[in-house]
């Protein structure tokens, strides 16, 4: 588990709640779900969230009113506001009452994973974002999610190539599947991803090694997946 793990949940929909609390929980959060603005109050105090994803229509009232409600419960913990309202009045309206995040439905579970874990970091601090990894003379700094080569070049890892490399340094010395790097980025069925992997894996390697046609640190295990070297500090 996270340190920082508990996400409450605040839409008047049961279907994403239920969505957006199964890939929470699969992504490490403990989830407490919450319909309705009255609900919501009640699990501030007794479950205590780290943050909370919070729906701007709810059925008895809205959460504008409800964020502020909620700050005064948990002043420290961060909200990240979600709704189908994307109009700019609405964005600026969650976000200069204090919000920490505002993103529109529909919208990817692995990009709002991403975000609310650079929220956690934000508020409450990570090794991580301060750490960096080293392919030689090449540096990931994985909190700004930069790659900077030893010319003095610096390139952003996309969603994507982060999750990807995240998973192979999580796994580092060991192999790890398709089926598994697939799952990293993408949702659903995962049939015919595999070439689409290959992609994003060499477009990865364009950017880490010093030779991405002979890669030192990404390496490929025919049949099975990729892995990355145990040379990486």
């Amino acid at each position: 588990m996270k340190k920082h793990n508990k996400i409450l949940v605040v839409d008047d929909e049961a279907k994403l709640r239920i969505m957006l609390r199964d890939h929470l929980v699969k992504a490490g959060y403990a989830v407490c779900e919450a319909g309705s603005c009255a609900y919501a109050k009640e699990m501030m105090h007794s479950f205590g969230p780290d943050a909370v994803i919070l729906d701007v229509m709810l059925p008895d009232g809205d959460g504008f009113s409800l964020f502020s409600d909620l700050r005064l419960i948990r002043p420290d913990a961060p909200v990240l506001f979600l709704s189908a309202r994307d109009e700019d009045s609405a964005r600026l309206t969650g976000l200069g009452l204090g919000a920490d995040d505002y993103i529109t439905k529909p919208f990817l579970f692995r990009e709002l994973e991403l975000r609310i874990a650079a929220v956690l970091r934000r508020v409450y601090g990570d090794d991580m974002q301060k750490a960096v990894s080293r392919f030689g003379a090449t540096t990931v700094n994985w909190g700004s999610a930069e790659v900077q080569r030893n010319d003095g070049s610096v390139t952003t890892l996309t969603l994507k190539e982060f999750n990807l490399l995240k998973k192979l340094y999580e796994n580092k010395g060991n192999i790890v599947t398709v089926d598994s790097l697939c799952s990293a980025i993408w949702d659903g069925d995962l049939f015919g991803y595999e070439n689409t992997l290959m992609v994003h894996i060499r477009k990865l390697r364009e950017k880490i090694e010093e030779d991405p046609s002979h890669p030192r640190y990404i390496i490929t295990a025919r049949g099975l997946g990729y892995k990355m070297s145990k040379e990486v500090q």
